[in-house]
């Protein structure tokens, strides 16, 4: 069969497309618990968070990774039919990046206590690197097996999507616990652990998602 008439075919299968987004969404509720019992066994909340909600950097780390998980949900899903591609979608993903560079534009424009380069490695530089792709694990293979109900044309691609998703969650669980709320430092080391589990997820994906 050629390729073309094999997407055709695919991508006429309703019964494969339909469930995907169903499927996704009970696999990462699935594993929740999982990242969760991580969190709350080995970080748990910072203690002043009732302080913390009223610094707008604070509350920026959550308006960025869960812009970033539902951008990531949004093309996974997409991309799981075999005739989609990026084009017109990955303007998404500038929505967490956006949000982010605005962080740091207007954290420049404050007077600052501490210098760029304390504010940039903070003091949980380590656990920042390693909690996120740790707690995203089980939700990538959640997320994989999910996505193993579509037919993505591009397996890679999906699988750095579900990465993307992923890291994403866990990044706004790790929030609640990091007391390093400069966008400096979360443009460095969550995107670092974030990066991590996108280039697992994209190996993985290669080899899980591929028809």
């Amino acid at each position: 069969m050629e390729t073309d008439q094999l997407i055709r075919t695919l991508a006429a299968d309703d019964h494969r497309a339909r469930p995907v987004g169903l499927v996704l969404a009970l696999s990462l509720l699935a594993a929740a618990p999982v990242s969760l019992a991580i969190f709350f066994l080995g970080l748990g909340v910072r203690p002043d968070v009732m302080t913390a909600m009223h610094n707008p950097f604070f509350d920026l780390k959550f308006a960025v990774t869960l812009a970033l998980a539902i951008s990531a949900i949004v093309l996974s899903l997409h991309l799981a039919r075999p005739e989609a591609s990026l084009r017109g979608w990955a303007w998404l993903l500038l929505i967490p990046a956006g949000l982010l560079v605005g962080g740091i534009a207007s954290e420049m424009m404050l007077p600052q206590r501490l210098p760029m380069i304390t504010r940039l490695v903070g003091s949980n530089s380590r656990i920042c690197m390693t909690a996120i792709p740790l707690m995203s694990l089980p939700l990538l293979a959640a997320a994989l097996l999910g996505l193993r109900h579509g037919a993505p044309a591009r397996p890679a691609l999906a699988g750095a999507l579900a990465g993307l998703l992923s890291a994403g969650l866990a990044a706004t669980l790790y929030a609640s616990h990091c007391t390093d709320d400069s966008p400096l430092f979360v443009a460095t080391w969550y995107t670092i652990g974030t990066a991590l589990i996108t280039a697992i997820g994209a190996l993985a994906g290669s080899r899980m998602l591929r028809y």
